[in-house]
Formats: structure tokens, sequence, C-alpha cells
């Protein structure tokens, strides 16, 4: 009964994360952004593992988070671009439609899906088709547009997510926090190679710090949350409960920034959100 709550919570996390993140992608150089949140969330996740003094799990354990970092990084990468690009209330529920990899894994592990489950899977990909459709003289210039390549990036993003809820499960299994900081660690070093590369051309300022230091903690918490609920429920479960995340996103979007998106988009984010509570439901 635990896994459920902590996973709900998560989903709390990240959604704040997301949509405070999303933010900070349209002001400041989108590598800078993640590179300087998740490294905050290292710095954290290393002094706590430095100060309870136990060392590592064997690779053999370890590997899979740090495949789910690579994985959830380039989800964030993608994520992150898609809302500084696109419209959040429109992007964050497609990208939430990642939950089927979990699912997926669940089934080819032997898992036997509801059939509310198998309807939620349906249903959250007829949202996809839905949310991504928009005709571009119904959109007003000042309007962020879902293009071609946001829908392209928010699938992208769900991929890497669906596989960040695999690794990051298999993972925790030997040691929370361990995998917690072998993921953030694999993460942060593709970043800092990425940055090496694209040399981002500003800093951003003081004032950005504070914003990025609340994507740091939340995003962290929500990785946390979600490892410690893997050990209290089913993956199927666990991954969807967490998967909730854009309906804090969507409604940060609405009343903060008074995003606006067309009757069949609303559908589209209905139908998407719909389907990953039915497959939380079964």
């Amino acid at each position: 009964m635990l896994g459920l709550p902590l996973a709900l919570c998560s989903s709390l996390c990240w959604g704040v994360s997301d949509f405070v993140g999303g933010i900070q992608a349209r002001k400041v150089p989108l590598l800078r952004v993640l590179l300087i949140s998740q490294g905050m969330g290292l710095a954290c996740v290393g002094v706590i593992v430095a100060i309870r003094g136990t060392g590592p799990p064997a690779f053999a354990h370890v590997w899979p988070a740090i495949a789910a970092g690579l994985a959830g990084t380039a989800a964030l990468a993608a994520f992150y671009r898609a809302l500084a690009v696109g419209s959040m209330s429109v992007v964050a529920p497609i990208a939430a439609t990642g939950v089927v990899v979990p699912v997926a894994v669940g089934i080819a592990g032997g898992d036997r899906p509801a059939a509310i489950q198998l309807a939620g899977i349906v249903a959250a990909s007829i949202g996809v088709v839905l949310a991504s459709r928009e005709q571009q003289h119904d959109v007003e210039p000042s309007e962020r547009r879902m293009t071609p390549a946001t829908v392209g990036l928010s699938l992208i993003a769900a991929l890497g997510f669906g596989s960040f809820f695999v690794g990051m499960r298999t993972a925790a299994r030997a040691d929370v926090l361990w995998a917690l900081f072998s993921a953030r660690g694999a993460g942060v070093t593709a970043l800092v190679i990425a940055t090496l590369i694209v040399r981002p051309a500003r800093l951003p300022d003081r004032g950005r710090l504070l914003p990025l230091a609340v994507v740091a903690v939340l995003d962290l918490g929500a990785n946390a949350l979600y490892a410690v609920a893997t050990h209290h429920g089913l993956l199927s479960e666990v991954a969807v409960a967490s998967s909730l995340y854009p309906l804090a996103t969507v409604i940060l979007a609405r009343v903060v920034l008074g995003e606006r998106v067309r009757r069949v988009q609303e559908l589209g984010i209905l139908a998407a959100v719909a389907g990953v509570a039915m497959i939380a439901a079964g």
C-alpha cells in the first residue's frame, strides 16, 4: 500500500519540477539548465552517500542505474526543449505515455495486464494522436505551437522516461542511494561532455540559480520517492502512478501561463491522462 502514495508524491514533484525547468529552458540555454540542475542534484546525493559510508554494490547491480541515468538525461533534454518551444499542456501528457515501456517490460516478464490496463494503453495512444493535432491557421502567433518536431521530442522523452523507470527500479533493489548516485553521475557526465562540445553562449545570472536549485531538489526527490516506491509495489503500478505528473504541469501552465489549447487537443490531453490512470487502476 505504501508504494502508491510514494509514487503519487514523486509524480507531484516531477510535475512541478518540469514546469519550473520548462520555464527556465525558455530563458537559459538548455544545456546550462540541465547541467546546473542535474549537477546540484548529484552534489546532494553524493554528500548523502559519503555520510552514510557504505560502499557501492557490484557493477552488475549498478549498470541498470547508469543506463537509466543516460536515458533519463536524454529524455529530460528532449522534454525541456519541447516544453520550451511547445505547449506545456500538450507536451507533458504525451511524454507521460512512456509508461507503456514499463508495462510492456512487465508483460514480457510474465505480467498479465487487466482489461482496463489494455484499454488505458489504447486511450493513451489515441490521446497522443489527438493532442498532437493542430491547424496552424487556428493558432495565434503569440501562442506556442505543437509542430511535428515538438511532438517527436515529446515521444523521445516518453521513451527515455519509460526506460528510466525500468532501469532505476532494477538498480534500486540493490541500493537506492547508489542507484540514484550512479544514475545522476552518468547523466551529468554526458551533459559535461555535451557542454564542452557545444559550448553554450552564456551562463545564467544569479537570479536563475534559485529556480534551478528548486528543479534540482524536486527532481532528485522525485527520483528517490520513485526508487523507494518500487520496493513497496509492482513496477507497472508504481511507474504508472509516477507518470501522473502531467496533471501538475498542465494545471500550472493553465493557471500561471494562461495556456490555451484547441478542443481536439483538450480531448487528447484528457485521453492521455485518463489512459495513464486506467493503467494504474488495473
